[in-house]
Order: C-alpha cells, then sequence, then structure tokens
C-alpha cells in the first residue's frame, strides 16, 4: 500500500484555505505558502507537498493529464474536464488495469502498489521551481514493464534526490498497457475512434509530454529541453518514441537502459490474429462488445488468450508508427536527437536466475537444450564453444546467462548504437559492471541495478543494492551526475569520470561504470563478434 506522510496530508488540507491567494502567469498560476506548493494547470489547482533532503523539492503526484478511458476504450484519450476547487496531489494516482506481478524479492524496497483504474493517466512532478523564471532540464521517465504492466508510482523512481541533486525537473508517468494500450483492430472494425488503438499506450505518453510543453514554466523547467529516459520496456517506449511523428519536438535527449528491445514492432499481420483471439477467448462478436466489457472481465480474458496479457508491442499501423523504429536502421524522425543507451553485465541473471534458480548449477550437459530458448536456428554447439574460447574461466551458468543476456539486451543495444550513429546526433555507450551482494552475490549485475544509481536512491533499494554503503553512494555520484549532465547538455561527461567518447562502430567506445570507471573500446570483442554473427538479430521470444 501507499505510504502516507500525515504532513504531506495536513499540508495539502491547509491548502484549500491559500487557493485563493495564487497569483496569476499567463493564465497558468502558481501560489506557495511556506510549506505547501500549489500548481495551477490549465485544467484546474493541484495541491502538493515539499519533500527532499532540503525541504525544497515541490512534489506534485497523481496529477491528470488526461481523462479517464473509462468508458472509451481503445479510443484515443481526451483532454481532462476542468475543476476549479484546489484538487490534492499528494497521492500518486491508479494504475492502469494489468495482469497482475508475481512478488520479485530483490525489488520489495521499490514496492508501492496504488491499485489500477481505467482512470489512469497521470503523471508525477518534482521541481526546486514553480514559475520562477528557470529554465531547468526537464526529465521524463518511463517505467518498466515491457508494454504490459508497471507504473510511474514505484519508489525506486522517487524524483526527490535527482531533482534536487541535478536541479532539474523530473516526471514520472502512467500510459495504458497491454491490450487496452496496443490492441491492432484496424483490421477488425471500420470505425475510425479505434484506429489508433493499435499505439494508445505511446500516445499516451505523447500526450503527457504535451502537458509537459505546455506546464513547463510553471513546473520551473525548459519546454526546449526534455530528456525521455527509461529502462527495460521503459527504454524500449524511448526508442518507439524516436520513431513517431506525433512526438516530433516533444524531447531534445533520449536514454534506453537495458531495454532496446523496440528495433521493431509488430506488423499488422502479427497483431491482429492477436486482437482476433482476445475477441475469441472473451466471447463476444465485436470490438464494440469488447470495449464494454467489465476490465476485470476483460483482464481475465486477456490473460487466457493467445497474449497471455503479456505480448504486446507497438505495431506499424501506417499512422502513428509508419516504420520501424531501428530497423533496417535509425529512423529519420530523431536523427537530431543524441542518445545514450546501453545495458548491465548480466542483464539475465534476475530473470533467468532468481526465476529459474536451477540455472545457476547448469552442468555443460544441460547447456545446449537450456540456451535452445535463446538462439533459435543458430548452431548452440557453436555458440557454446566459441564462448568457451572468449571466456575460459566461465562455467555452463555464467554461458548461459551472458548468450541470454546478449540476445535479450546487450545485442539490440548494440545495433541501436550502431544504427543510430550513422545519424548527425551524437551516441554515447555504456555497461554497467558493479555487482551487487543480495542473493549471496549470485545475480552480479542484474536487471534494473541501474535504476537505484540513475535516481540516487540507494536507500530506497536495499532490497536490490544491499545496505547504503560508501560504495552504493559512489555508483549513484557517478551514474546520476552523467544522467544530469546529459540531460543538460546532450553530453554526459562529468569531471568524476575519465573522458567518454561518442560510440562509433568502429571504436566503439563504452564506459564502464565501477568503482573506478573507465572506458574500453569494444568490451568483451570476440563474444559480440561470435555472438552476432551466430544469433539472430533482436530479443528472443
Amino acid at each position: 500500500m501507499t505510504i502516507r506522510k500525515m504532513w504531506a496530508g495536513l499540508a495539502a488540507a491547509a491548502a484549500f484555505g491559500l487557493a485563493g491567494c495564487a497569483t496569476t502567469d499567463a493564465g497558468r498560476a502558481v501560489a506557495q505558502a511556506d510549506s505547501v506548493p500549489v500548481l495551477r494547470t490549465e485544467y484546474g489547482p493541484v495541491v502538493g507537498s515539499r519533500e527532499g533532503d532540503s525541504g525544497t523539492v515541490n512534489v506534485f503526484r497523481g496529477v491528470r493529464y488526461a481523462a479517464s478511458t473509462e468508458g472509451r476504450r481503445f479510443q484515443r484519450a481526451a483532454d481532462p474536464q476542468p475543476w476549479s476547487q484546489p484538487v490534492s496531489a499528494t497521492e500518486f494516482g491508479s494504475e492502469c488495469p494489468q495482469r497482475p506481478s508475481g512478488d520479485v524479492p530483490v525489488f520489495a524496497s521499490w514496492e508501492n502498489s496504488v491499485g489500477t483504474s481505467e482512470d489512469c493517466l497521470f503523471l508525477n512532478v518534482w521541481t526546486r521551481g514553480l514559475g520562477d523564471g528557470k529554465k531547468r532540464p526537464i526529465m521524463v521517465w518511463l517505467h518498466g514493464g515491457g508494454y504490459v504492466t508497471g507504473s510511474g508510482s514505484s519508489n525506486g523512481y522517487d524524483g526527490s534526490r535527482l531533482a534536487e541533486r541535478g536541479d532539474v525537473v523530473v516526471v514520472t508517468l502512467n500510459h495504458r498497457l497491454n491490450a487496452l494500450g496496443y490492441s491492432y483492430l484496424g483490421d477488425l472494425t471500420d470505425d475510425p475512434k479505434y484506429a489508433d488503438s493499435g499505439n494508445l499506450g505511446s500516445l499516451d505518453i505523447v500526450k503527457a509530454l504535451e502537458w509537459v510543453r505546455d506546464h513547463a514554466d510553471a513546473i520551473g523547467g525548459d519546454a526546449d529541453n526534455v530528456t525521455i529516459f527509461g529502462e527495460s520496456g521503459g527504454a524500449a517506449k524511448v526508442s518507439t518514441l524516436m520513431a513517431m511523428t506525433d512526438a516530433r519536438g516533444l524531447f531534445d535527449r533520449a536514454i534506453a537502459q537495458s531495454g532496446s528491445m523496440s528495433l521493431a514492432g509488430f506488423t499488422p499481420r502479427v497483431a491482429t490474429p492477436l486482437a482476433k483471439n482476445l475477441l475469441d477467448t472473451a466471447g463476444v462478436s465485436s470490438v464494440e462488445e469488447l470495449a464494454a466489457m467489465p476490465i476485470d472481465d476483460f483482464i481475465e480474458a486477456m490473460m487466457k488468450s493467445r497474449s497471455f496479457g503479456a505480448f504486446y508491442r507497438p505495431v506499424v499501423d501506417g499512422r502513428s508508427l509508419t516504420r520501424q523504429p531501428y530497423a533496417p536502421d535509425a529512423n529519420p524522425v530523431s536523427a537530431d536527437i543524441p542518445l545514450l543507451v546501453g545495458t548491465n553485465n548480466n542483464e539475465m541473471r534476475l530473470q533467468g536466475g532468481l526465476g529459474s534458480p536451477e540455472n545457476f548449477a547448469l552442468s555443460w550437459e544441460q547447456l545446449p537444450a537450456k540456451l535452445k530458448a535463446f538462439t533459435d536456428d543458430a548452431d548452440v554447439k557453436a555458440v557454446i564453444a566459441g564462448m568457451r574460447a572468449a571466456h575460459p574461466d566461465y562455467d555452463a551458468s555464467d554461458v548461459f546467462f551472458q548468450v541470454a543476456t546478449f540476445r535479450n539486451y546487450r545485442g539490440t543495444a548494440l545495433l541501436q548504437a550502431e544504427r543510430k550513429s550513422e545519424q548527425q546526433a551524437p551516441v554515447y555507450m555504456y555497461r554497467l559492471d558493479w555487482k551487487t551482494p543480495v542473493e549471496g552475490g549470485r545475480l552480479e549485475t542484474p536487471h534494473a541495478l541501474d535504476i537505484a544509481f540513475v535516481f540516487d536512491n540507494v536507500a530506497r533499494s536495499t532490497s536490490y543494492t544491499g545496505p547504503e554503503t560508501a560504495e552504493t553512494q559512489r555508483m549513484a555520484d557517478l551514474m546520476a551526475d552523467a544522467w544530469i549532465a546529459f540531460a543538460r547538455t546532450g553530453n554526459p561527461n562529468t569531471t568524476a569520470l575519465p573522458q567518454w567518447p561518442t560510440y562509433d562502430p568502429q571504436s566503439r567506445a563504452t564506459m564502464i561504470f565501477n568503482l573506478e570507471p573507465q572506458v574500453v573500446n569494444d568490451p568483451d570483442g570476440e563474444e559480440r563478434e561470435l555472438l552476432q554473427r551466430l544469433l539472430p538479430e533482436g530479443r528472443g521470444m
């Protein structure tokens, strides 16, 4: 459940009596008492709280950027109905409906479930300034969970320390997911109101970015300096937005952390059968009936369908997404957008290890069958032989995790960097190598570990990073400052890092983040050459 802070609730209550003190600025007002920030959006006023170590970060949670989608399922988001009385913005808004996620012990520190509803299009803001005329960089975070689960309310995404540290504006948000956000219905109905159903989740993000643009001055930010960043599925969404003309001009820089899998989305040929199967599973004969189903019945049908509620991607529908983001090359829509991209060194020790602990103790005899899910038609024996030659110290489990990591994360990050580097905007590549001590150290540098450091939230991440120490804070200092520098200038270099060159397919300069960071040209090059040659392009499904 959401952890409520009593003083924040009291401050919000007091603010209702202060709303009349608001001052106007171009129709958008901001009022501040000693401890209560009030933001007057173009739809109505919201009352937040002040947080952060210095107590100077203005925080607004659960700010509505679009109307409820209840009763408008599979349709583009509409503007909210305006309100006149101040609305409390001290708690997160509902998450978008999704299949239940299993408990992951290492994520316990980040857990912050607030329940789901089709009224879920909310965003959250952390800023040190309100209408003060300063032009702070705005960093808009897109949550992970693929295109099917997650929300912007995780404790790991709390923006207080990042906003305080870099004097930046941090925004997180919710958008439609799974079949609600990515069901392509264009071949099942001629009704124009459903024409964009295959990319509604991404179009929701576009609408949130329009809110950010329109309220940049009010939240103390710069509408001409917006960075979108995300991890895992959030990074995939970053890649997708880089191919959408609707998003053109709404962001200026992009960061993709461990999620370059959206080199390509679904085509209608793949997406239409999934949508048809959902109708059949739900026992309805029309899109209108599917749109009218009670949400609990809809989610149940989705989970029983061929998609299992977990197999969705953006669709190249010829409307909001006219071609693939990064296949066969980088989409020219974002040719001038600088990109920071990278992965963690042992991503799949999380999903392929904690979910299947037997994979931590594989024998060489067991390895070929285990690898088949990630190699498709590739010669498994050649993959294993090549990996053993490249890494003589690896055991069978090490080979399994690294091949799976390359197929699902590192390989597509390299392709994205290679293709993007052919355009004029700079590309920077990184790899996180710091190893977490949790789970006896067997996870090494797993998927999502970087979130704690990028947000400078190691104190909120102890279930994943271990106890807060000088080491964990050192990693947060290095990564958070690099991300802030990139958001501010498009260049991630800081005084604490060695000179970080741009990436190109010749040198393949890569910043290795560890206690002593270093730049390495083509790290694990023998492994890269082997797996790029033998494995199919793209993520293993």
